[in-house]
């Protein structure tokens, strides 16, 4: 019997499964709809599909660094249990180094080849054997000529709770800049900016901020040349808080960070440029229900 992208759609509506995984089970048998969901629930592929309505917040950020190149994928779980399971764990190293060969949009990642199957189907399949929801949720690339990284509470090599990637410009000491990146990187985990400078700034929240200081401004009362010289020096701390050039180095907060490179170039021997970070922490905007730690130990046990 044929398989029409119909019926694929139809089972995968019913079961969540991925579109491969439904075709073959409408292959396998010649087309019948309830028997390729009961294939695909003998399989565990349907298991997995009812478990994809669960709110994933816990997890790990992998990152992975090869040349110039930097990669920091977020892969969630429901539990930090799961995320302390060494087969978690060998899973996000391996989906870590399989995103450095692909663009770095999380679609990308997500169907970037792995073990003889994309990494989505492979989470999928680690979803039936461990039994939590997991996803693939947010992914960095970073390229330069030299990329350095930081995992913040790494719980194993390359992966914890917070990933950075920051990227160099330079001919100098490649060491040393790897040493000065990852110092910056550090202090990204500790500041989380929201830009490299003022200009990567989303003008939105320029414009947003700028009109919340305007009215405070206005509340002192004073006149509006003042105002306008209250609002440009509250600005210019603003910018100085948000964007990572400008804020205290957290290794010695008497510079800037953008002063802390300047002086380093004597010792790496040429001009180095930051050319761009990445921060992923887990869980970072996700809405988590709120859980005693009795229920996320029974959740664990599958009671």
């Amino acid at each position: 019997m044929a398989i029409t992208a119909g019926m694929v759609k139809e089972l995968r509506d019913q079961t969540g499964a991925g579109m491969m995984d439904a075709k073959k089970a409408l292959t396998e048998t010649e087309g019948d709809m309830q028997a390729a969901v009961d294939w695909l629930r003998a399989k565990g592929l349907a298991k997995a599909a009812k478990k994809s309505g669960r709110v994933a917040a816990e997890g790990l950020v992998g990152v992975a660094v090869e040349g110039g190149v930097g990669v920091a994928v977020e892969v969630n779980s429901e539990t930090d249990f799961v995320a302390r399971n060494a087969e978690f764990q060998s899973m996000v190293a391996e989906i870590a180094r399989a995103a450095l060969g692909v663009a770095g949009d999380v679609e990308a990642v997500k169907a970037a080849p792995m073990g003889g199957k994309t990494v989505a189907e492979i989470v999928t399949d680690k979803v039936a054997t461990i039994g939590e929801n997991m996803t693939v949720r947010r992914s960095a690339r970073l390229e330069a000529d030299v990329v350095a990284a930081y995992v913040h509470n790494a719980v194993a090599p390359g992966m914890g709770k917070i990933g950075v990637l920051v990227g160099l410009k330079s001919t100098g000491d490649a060491e040393k800049l790897a040493a000065l990146g990852r110092q910056i990187a550090m202090h990204v985990a500790a500041t989380n900016p929201a830009s490299l400078s003022e200009a990567d700034l989303d003008p939105a929240l320029v414009e947003r901020e700028k009109q919340v200081l305007t009215e405070q401004a206005r509340e002192s009362g004073k006149p509006d040349a003042v105002i306008e010289k209250m609002i440009v020096g509250r600005l210019n701390k603003f910018f100085q808080e948000v964007c990572l050039l400008k804020q205290a180095f957290v290794v010695n907060p008497d510079l800037s960070v953008e002063k802390a490179v300047k002086d380093a170039e004597s010792d790496v021997g040429a001009p180095i440029a930051v050319t761009g970070f990445a921060r992923l922490e887990v869980g970072e905007g996700v809405e988590k229900e709120d859980e005693d730690f009795a229920a996320e130990v029974a959740k664990t046990l599958g009671r």
